[in-house]
This record gives C-alpha cells, sequence and structure tokens, in this order.
C-alpha cells in the first residue's frame, strides 16, 4: 500500500534574506546604480534617477524628524498613485516611522476610525481627485486645522493627530494649519545628513514599519503590522522568482496604498535598481497601455480586471508590447481565458501568478517563469522560497492529503506580526504553531502546485450540498459572450442558499437567462447551476474596493433587495 503524502511544502532556501531596513537597501541601490531612473510619474511629468531619488527622501525624512517625528510613531499616508506617495513611503522608513496605508476610497468615518484604531499622530494626504476632496475631508473631521498653526493641532474627534502635511498642487493654497509637502523637504535640509545616518543605524530590520488595512471584501478592517523584514524580503523574493534586474522597467497600475502596489512593486523595483513607471493617478486601460508602449515596459503588474479591460481596449492592437516579458497577475482568481491572451496578444510570455494576502506580506505561492502554460493558468503556483504552507481540514485542523481539498494556512519569516491593537483577530488569525489560516480553500497537486478553490465564507451550501462558486465562474468563462463573471450564494427558503450569477457580456453581445441556462445544461451538474441571473453593462456596476477587488458581501446585499428575499434571508439567519 502506497503511503499518502500530506498537502505540505516548505520553499527553497536557495534564497538569501536581506537583513537590513529599506532605507538602507535604498541607499545601496542608489550607490550602485545612480544613474537608472528609479521613478516616472507620466501624469506629473516627474524623473527621478536613484541618485535623485535617495537624495529627496534624504530630505524629506530629516523634515519628518523636523517637526518631531520620530521612530515608531505612526503617519497616515491618503493619496492615488503619485511620486510623493513612493518618496514617503522610503523616507518614513528611513527614520523608523510607520506608515498606515489609507484607502483612496475612505469617506470621514473610515477615515477617523482608521486613524484612531492606528494611534496615528501625523498624516500625509493630496488635496483632491475627481470627486474625493482629501482635504475637505480632514477638515470635516478636524476643523480646529483651521485656526491652529502647523505641528500643533488639537483635534476633538482626532485626539492623537498633531501634523498634517498636504501634497503642494498648481494653484491650491496650503491652510494654515497645515504642512507644504516640498515645504517640509526644504525644511528638512536644516538638517544634517549626520543625523539622518545617526538615526538610521538606530533602526533594526525587525521593527515595525507599515500598517495595512485589509480591504474589507469580508467585513471591517483590521490592521495588519508589518516589519522592514516582513516586505523587503517579500518584495526582494518576488522579483528574484521574475529574474528582475536593473534593466527592467515595471508599469504601475494598481494602488501604492495596497501591498500590491506598495511591496511586489515599489519595493521589489528598489531592490534590484529597476524603474518603477507610474502611468496615472489611478487605473485606466489607455494610461497603461500607453505607458507599456512609451517606456519600453519591461513588465506589467495588475489584478485580473485589468488585464480583462486592458484585452478588450478597442485600439489594443496599435501599441508596442515588444519590450513586454513579465509582470503579475495577482489579487483574485485569474480566468484561465485571460491569462492565456495576456501571453499571446501582450506579449508576456513570462507572466506569472501570485497569490497570497496582506498578513502574509503578501505573496506565499507564484508560478514559475519556466513553468508550463497549464500550470501558469490552472494553478496560483508553489511555495515561495523561506516559506511553508500546508491545507488543513477546516473541522479539525488537520494536514490533509494531497489533492484534497481544505483551508491554505501559511508560516514563514513573511507571517505579520500581529493586527494593530487587535489581539482576539490575531488569535483567530495566527494559531499557536505560528500558521497564519487564510479563509482560503485549496488544493495542492502531487507536484506542490496549488489551486484555489474558494473562500470559506464564499462557500455556498444548497440544499446540502458544497457549491464553490470559483469552479462555476471558470466554467461561465468559457462563453464566448462573456467579458467577466462572479457567482455569490443567496437565502433561500427551501434550500438555505440558491446560486446568482452577475455576468458582464462583452462588448455588442446580448444573453438571456434562458441562454444562459442552456448552456449549463449537460455541462454542469444541474445544481450547479444558478437559479438568478443578473447582467450588467460596466464594469462599474460590479461592487469593488479600490484595488479591484470583488465585494461579494455587497453583492449579496445588493441582490436580497433586488430579488426581494429579505424574508428568507431572515429565516436563513435565525
Amino acid at each position: 500500500m502506497t503511503a499518502k503524502k500530506p498537502s505540505y511544502e516548505a520553499g527553497s532556501t536557495d534564497f538569501p534574506f536581506i537583513y537590513s531596513t529599506i532605507g538602507e537597501t535604498l541607499k545601496n541601490t542608489a550607490a550602485g546604480y545612480p544613474d537608472n531612473e528609479a521613478i516616472v510619474d507620466i501624469h506629473q511629468n516627474k524623473r527621478y534617477t536613484y541618485s535623485e531619488f535617495d537624495r529627496i527622501t534624504d530630505d524629506l525624512a530629516k523634515g519628518f524628524h523636523r517637526i518631531g517625528i520620530t521612530r515608531g510613531q505612526r503617519i497616515g499616508l491618503w493619496a492615488v498613485n503619485r511620486w510623493e506617495w513612493t518618496a514617503t513611503q522610503f523616507a518614513t522608513a528611513k527614520i523608523g516611522a510607520v506608515v498606515v496605508n489609507i484607502n483612496p476610497a475612505y469617506r470621514t468615518h473610515e477615515l477617523k476610525y482608521a486613524l484612531n484604531q492606528s494611534e496615528t499622530t501625523s498624516i500625509v494626504l493630496m488635496n483632491n481627485f475627481k470627486s474625493s476632496k482629501y482635504k475637505e475631508m480632514l477638515l470635516e473631521v478636524a476643523p480646529e486645522i483651521h485656526d491652529c498653526e502647523p505641528g500643533k493641532l488639537v483635534s476633538a474627534e482626532l485626539p492623537l493627530l498633531k501634523n498634517v502635511i498636504i501634497f503642494d498642487d498648481p494653484g491650491v493654497e496650503t491652510p494654515a494649519g497645515m504642512f507644504s509637502f516640498n515645504g517640509l523637504i526644504q525644511l528638512g535640509k536644516e538638517v544634517t545628513d549626520e543625523k539622518l545616518m545617526e538615526m538610521m543605524s538606530e533602526l533594526d530590520p525587525d521593527d515595525d514599519i507599515n500598517i495595512q488595512y485589509t480591504s474589507g471584501t469580508t467585513g471591517f478592517p483590521k490592521g495588519v503590522t508589518l516589519s522592514h523584514f516582513n516586505i523587503l524580503n517579500n518584495g526582494y523574493h518576488v522579483a528574484k522568482v521574475m529574474n528582475f534586474t536593473d534593466k527592467d522597467r515595471l508599469c504601475i497600475p494598481v494602488p501604492f496604498y495596497h501591498c500590491f502596489g506598495m511591496v511586489m512593486s515599489n519595493l521589489a523595483c528598489s531592490v534590484y535598481g529597476a524603474t518603477m513607471v507610474i502611468p496615472g493617478p489611478v487605473f485606466t486601460p489607455d494610461d497603461v497601455l500607453k505607458a507599456v508602449s512609451d517606456e519600453k515596459c519591461t513588465a506589467l503588474h495588475g489584478v485580473p480586471t485589468m488585464f480583462i479591460a486592458e484585452l478588450n481596449h478597442p485600439e489594443l492592437e496599435k501599441f508596442d508590447f515588444s519590450s513586454l516579458r513579465t509582470g503579475i497577475m495577482a489579487g483574485a482568481p485569474c480566468p484561465i481565458e485571460t491569462m492565456k491572451e495576456v501571453i499571446s496578444r501582450m506579449n508576456m510570455s513570462e507572466v506569472v501568478i501570485a497569490y497570497g494576502q496582506t498578513e502574509s506580506s503578501p505573496v506565499t505561492t507564484m508560478t514559475r517563469i519556466e513553468d508550463t502554460i497549464e500550470k501558469r493558468v490552472s494553478t496560483v503556483g508553489s511555495v515561495m522560497p523561506r516559506q511553508e504552507l500546508k491545507i488543513v481540514d477546516p473541522a479539525t485542523g488537520l494536514t490533509v492529503d494531497r489533492n484534497v481539498q481544505g483551508e491554505i494556512c501559511f508560516r514563514g519569516y513573511n507571517v505579520m506580526s500581529r493586527y494593530y491593537n487587535n489581539p482576539d483577530a490575531t488569535a483567530s488569525a495566527i494559531d499557536r504553531s505560528h500558521w497564519l489560516h487564510s479563509g482560503d480553500l485549496g488544493v495542492m497537486d502531487d507536484e506542490g502546485y496549488v489551486k484555489i478553490t474558494g473562500r470559506i465564507k464564499e462557500m455556498v451550501i444548497r440544499g446540502g450540498e458544497n457549491l464553490y462558486p470559483r469552479e462555476i465562474e471558470e466554467f461561465l468563462h468559457t462563453s464566448n459572450k462573456v467579458m467577466d463573471v462572479y457567482v455569490i450564494g443567496v437565502p433561500d427558503v427551501k434550500y438555505g442558499e440558491e446560486l446568482m450569477a452577475w455576468i458582464l457580456l462583452k462588448e455588442g453581445d446580448k444573453s438571456s437567462e434562458e441562454e444562459m441556462r442552456e448552456y449549463c445544461k449537460g455541462k454542469i451538474a444541474h445544481f450547479k447551476i444558478p437559479k438568478y441571473w443578473k447582467f450588467v453593462y460596466t464594469r462599474e456596476e460590479f461592487p469593488m474596493t479600490v484595488t479591484g477587488k470583488i465585494q461579494k458581501f455587497k453583492m449579496r446585499e445588493m441582490a436580497i433587495k433586488e430579488l426581494k428575499l429579505e424574508d428568507a434571508a431572515n429565516i436563513v439567519t435565525a
């Protein structure tokens, strides 16, 4: 009898660690590649070499010190993508201040919660972007800013907040109670470089350096607390798997406030001397495709919804993709057909899939550039170097055999220290053996490759049958009329839950519930065919986070109202 093999893998130990701080790493890169472009902000027409970027972030770091910000203090950062965001990321790291990433979609209630929960003492923000009036929202929460001197805020609603720093935009005056960003850089020139080096020498790679709030796809945000060592090494290992060098130029349309942009993009580039290309403040397919073509980018990151939008650009063929070779598709399950099109139509022959979560810095598994197309389109790869991964039975906690579904768990250098000021949530997520429980369901094959099959909380139980939306979504993507689709469970009096599919059709196509049901018949089990169908006509009709993650709990809430299932919901939850 052949012994069964457990669903456990330990990553390679061939990759070294970087045991230094983020600030030290930037200085090393600037010394090694001083003339390489560090950052290109197309929207703001700004370009800085690594030597220039290191100098600016030195002065900004000294400016933060000059207004009283010290090691361990929390600094909120509230803005869309622009070069100043990245400069703040590295400058705060040089003095050991902890950046608190604030979601650009937040409004006043959420802003107040994040700043107070993280005990933030300073905030860096932009004036406004489109309908988001960041300055006005902060002034609404803390009107005392109007009447105070910069650095001396006393706010009833934000009692710990003292310093407010605002980006400089043409034609916009800085309120009396705020520091200007450029003014802070000038203020930093009053502090000696020797003083900065002294502060940097006192920092430890294991210090907290970042708090990222979970995106809220399943509930209330929690502050994931990460160290220099966590995120710097994750960015380093991600880029090493992709064979990054100082010759690479990465187009970054994913938000910096999220770990995808901040770690897998910015930190990954900073280790190797690669260039960070910012196509625009927020994602648009036109900005991305133009940036890739004009800046000769070699790599492109994005979530599946971004790649789908790029592939459906009406003038896709006019852009030059000859420089592209690699990139990452992550943040949500990738439709198989989308992956194949990215490889064939955008010249991304070495594109990889990455999987993880904010709590794990974030990447835990990746496909490799040498993997077969089959592996790259049907799995999220194998465990990353210097990490461990296992799959357990959610009911018993015991490791399951290969090819058996269970909950994915991670362990290693990359796991967060805690949810900030939330010991109960931390204890629920990380067990006594230091395994982080992801809440995701998956299967590990005989070669150690992992396939995501759903989320525990997304699993739909219909009349005792366990149904996994991911499986049904993959099937519906095989229809040549479907551009995007998401499947959820909605309450039902008879079966407990029924399936509902939200479908975005390709431009010019039409369909109906009857046609979709007919397409399913004979191809998937009858109980997997959704009872309810909803057709949307623009991507914006899907409720999404800023990072492009679908918020299925919001879809469920909307469906209950639209389908008038309140009575069923009350019965199911009683």
